[in-house]
């Protein structure tokens, strides 16, 4: 299954199981429970970054003679002597205890810069050190100003020592001083998760926690799991009345709420902030950010409504008219909000007056959400169909995280315990009293799933004989209760936050993942079972047409993936910009500098190579993939320039990529069509060999039914597109000589370009049919037309084809001839022969008679033609 990257933060999962394992053991622990650990990152700081700093004494602080917003300032660090130290900051003064990173400190700032102090001057004056804010030491954000420290501290002392958990510690043996403006940071380990998506369970760091701890308790370890407790949650008063009611329970089975009267907006305290920031979420304000650090707290997403936004104080779920435009927090490249058209079948969070407040568990509106002036809201915990609800996500394009763990499949039954946690939290950050009891609509609870388990199918599924005591200490690490228990097995009742869980082999399989994938003995024989693929198989279906054009004389080809941008970026043909290339950093090949946009190029440079060592008839294909990026806006990106030709900075708003891989079959022609020989004269390949291969593949693949569209200009010379409507299958032509000139290739090149991956798509659409050989003879006729020369064969086919569906069975081009002075100016003539046949009777020459009448009036009609006698 595609795999969705989890952040984990090791000092937030420690505060759910106490356990005293490494970084390491949890690594090999959860990559061994099927939670696979794709990589680590260190953050934070520890007492070693700190070494050199030191508490100082600003004993003197005078203006600096030679720069008006530098001070110059002598340092009492304890050691006798005076440091003289330049200082830029605006608030430091005399008498003031500092932190003083001293000459030979290595700083790690907050952004990750590193800094490493010497001594030297500053504007004529020696520094001595430097005098440090917060985020210089990574303390924090803050860079107004030099930490100034209480009066307590003691000169001389290092950073390491004063800063304690919580407080700060004093150097003269006086009671701590609590510190509340910069806790101390910590050194944490950042596991990112390979997540599957049958693991909804574990989207969130209680659930991983729970895996851990039903690994260490498997293994004899004395250890449980530790959830945040909420008894202490009830309503404070009844102050916020709010009607809920649910339209759609099948799309909602379960919808819990919650009133909070008198909150106030303002930024979250730093634990909370560093918790959210060490995976990588962005702080917003108290509330938002507590219903974000639940969601990956409990795997349950919340949404927090202003109450008093919420027309009618009604909360409706249900579904609206198919059209209904509703504007989303969602923002184009521009800043605008977006405005999405909505599905009937996407649920709604509605008012009393049915307008969208929010698209259910996936994204709301700029109107209705927490800002800096709210002061009561309506908090919702939810439980949503989790393909519906991927259905909406996708439909609209709008992934949030709220959306990526719905759809996976929340517990249904986690939504009150969530919504009391949050509450608890809001009250204690954001202040308020809860004024309403918790609102909770669940018509039809979803109990947990009973499974029978079998001790001799544990044996049979996972090779090994488990012992039932071992078994049933396992499902009671999983929390899995056991309902009924005989000599031959048991019964589990299975938690709701297992959806995955639903038959006796997926138990079994949780079993496993604990007792360890590592301890079952390797099988003396291996077995094999022959199984049938239903569809199109894109590996069979490669190897077809590889075999079919190497049976033609075609080579195969492996070009390389890299490619030059020159190429590109220096010929108007391919029309491409700096924009829509992939760059990469070759720092081994620099020429190499791009992944290659095209086929084509490949196909000439391997063109070029070969007509280079005396190999000028050349009949190639390859399969293989191009790659572009795409700007989502014109207005992103460095180099863009304005209608004033003047280029406009991208300060603010970083670049957005886009990239498209895509999956291609080339062939490439070139020189002449057969070898040498007596009993045939010497004749070039043509656009006509290339078409003749191209249709040949596409007959082999069973398409007989697609439109031509004529290809001229930019790569092409002149060409040909086959296409299922928008669905492009193959362009094909003679290249551009220009473009060949660019590969430092002469002579005529033919290329085809097949979509590789619609063609695989429109072999999964057709349906293959077998008809008899027709009892009843065949009838052919042959017309000779003249028609003007921009009259192609193509069109003769489909006014032919139009005019007789039934038993116009062929219809072949067999030769054109051009002759002015014969058949007047501007014209040509196509001789063409058709072939009637009727499965049902033979053909009267009456009836083949009406047949070209009404044939001739078709082409007479519709091409102009006239026929020659």
């Amino acid at each position: 299954p595609t795999q969705f990257l989890m952040k984990v933060s090791l000092n937030w999962l420690k505060e759910y199981i106490k356990t005293d394992a490494t970084s390491e053991q949890i690594t090999e622990i959860l990559t061994d429970l099927g939670l696979e650990v794709e990589g680590t990152e260190e953050i934070g700081v520890n007492k070693n970054d700190w070494k050199g700093v030191v508490v100082g004494e600003v004993v003197e602080c005078e203006k600096h003679p030679d720069a008006d917003k530098l001070s110059l300032t002598k340092i009492n660090i304890g050691t006798g002597e005076l440091l003289q130290v330049v200082c830029g900051a605006p608030n430091v003064a005399k008498g003031q205890k500092v932190f003083l990173a001293t000459v030979g400190t290595t700083l790690h700032t907050t952004q990750g810069e590193i800094i490493k102090l010497k001594a030297g001057k500053i504007r004529g004056q020696i520094s001595e050190g430097m005098i440090c804010a917060a985020d210089e030491l990574g303390l924090g954000e803050d860079h107004s100003g030099i930490m100034v420290l209480p009066n307590e501290m003691v000169a001389g002392t290092p950073l390491s020592e004063v800063l304690g958990i919580g407080y700060w510690v004093l150097g003269n043996g006086k009671k701590p001083i609590p510190n509340t403006q910069y806790p101390i940071p910590t050194r944490d380990t950042v596991l990112e998760i390979g997540l599957t998506p049958n693991r909804s369970d574990a989207m969130c760091h209680l659930g991983v926690a729970q895996d851990v701890a039903a690994r260490l308790r498997a293994t004899g370890e004395n250890i449980s799991v530790q959830k945040p407790d909420v008894s202490a949650f009830k309503p404070d008063n009844h102050d916020l009345k709010i009607k809920v009611s649910v339209e759609d329970a099948q799309g909602c089975p379960r919808y819990s709420g919650v009133c909070i009267k008198g909150v106030t907006i303002s930024e979250s305290p730093e634990w909370l902030k560093k918790h959210l920031s060490a995976i990588g979420v962005n702080t917003i304000n108290n509330v938002v950010d507590i219903t974000n650090f639940i969601l990956h707290e409990l795997g349950q997403p919340l949404h927090a409504f202003d109450y008093d936004k919420i027309e009618g104080q009604t909360i409706v779920v249900k579904k609206l008219n198919s059209g209904t435009k509703f504007t989303s927090l969602k923002k184009n490249e521009t800043g605008a909000y977006v405005d999405l058209t909505l599905d009937a079948n996407d649920l709604m969070i509605c008012d009393a007056e049915s307008n969208g407040l929010c698209v259910a568990g996936v994204i709301g509106n700029p109107s209705e959400g927490v800002s800096a002036t709210t002061k009561n809201i309506f908090l919702e915990s939810a439980h949503f169909d989790p393909k519906r609800l991927r259905v909406t996500s996708f439909r609209h394009n709008t992934r949030t995280d709220a959306a990526k763990t719905y759809e996976k499949g929340t517990d249904p039954n986690n939504t009150v315990y969530a919504l009391k946690r949050a509450a608890l939290l809001i009250k204690e950050l954001a202040g308020g009293t809860i004024a309403s009891e918790v609102i909770d609509i669940y018509p039809n609870p979803i109990a947990p799933k009973q499974i029978a388990i079998k001790y001799k199918n544990v044996q049979e599924l996972i090779g090994e004989k488990i012992k039932p005591t071992r078994i049933k200490t396992i499902l009671d690490a999983l929390s899995m209760d056991i309902v009924s228990e005989t000599t031959i097995g048991v019964v589990v009742s299975v938690p709701t936050n297992k959806p995955d869980v639903l038959r006796e082999a997926d138990v079994i399989e949780e079993i496993l993942r604990i007792h360890g994938y590592n301890n079952v003995p390797m099988p003396q024989h291996i077995k094999m079972a022959v199984t049938h693929q239903q569809g199109v198989s894109a590996s069979q279906v490669q190897n077809l047409v590889a075999n079919h054009l190497a049976a033609s004389g075609f080579n195969e080809m492996m070009g390389l993936s890299l490619s030059q941008s020159k190429y590109f970026l220096g010929s108007g043909a391919f029309q491409l910009t700096p924009e829509e290339l992939v760059f990469i950093d070759n720092t081994s090949n620099v020429h190499l500098d791009i992944m290659r946009p095209t086929m084509l190029a490949s196909a000439l440079e391997a063109v070029a190579h070969n007509k280079n060592r005396q190999m000028p008839d050349l009949r190639l294909f390859e399969f293989g993939k191009s790659y572009r990026t795409g700007i989502r806006s014109q207005v992103l990106g460095i180099g863009k320039e304005d209608s004033n030709s003047q280029i406009i900075p991208n300060t603010q708003y970083p670049i957005l990529n886009t990239y498209k891989e895509s999956a291609h079959l080339s062939l490439t022609l070139t020189g002449q069509r057969a070898p040498e020989s007596w009993i045939q004269k010497e004749e070039p390949v043509s656009f006509f060999t290339l078409k003749s291969e191209v249709t040949h593949i596409l007959q082999r693949l069973g398409m007989q039914t697609y439109q031509e569209t004529v290809l001229s200009g930019g790569v092409w010379s002149f060409g040909l597109r086959f296409h299922r409507g928008q669905q492009t299958l193959v362009e094909f032509g003679k290249i551009n000589p220009a473009v060949s000139k660019n590969f430092d290739v002469k002579g005529e090149v033919f290329f085809a370009d097949f979509e590789w991956d619609n063609v695989l798509k429109t072999l999964k659409n057709n349906s293959v049919s077998y008809k008899p050989v027709s009892k009843f003879p065949f009838v052919r006729r042959d017309l000779a037309l003249v028609v003007d020369k921009e009259i192609s064969f193509n069109d003769i086919l489909q006014a032919a084809r139009n005019t007789n569906k039934n038993t116009l069975k062929q219809i072949n081009l067999f030769d054109v001839f051009e002759d002015e002075t014969k058949l007047g100016a501007g014209k040509k003539s196509y001789a063409v022969s058709f072939i009637f046949e009727d499965g049902q009777q033979t053909l009267s020459e009456e009836a083949v008679g009406k047949m070209m009448q009404a044939l001739t009036m078709a082409l007479e009609t519709k091409v102009k033609a006239k026929i020659r006698q």
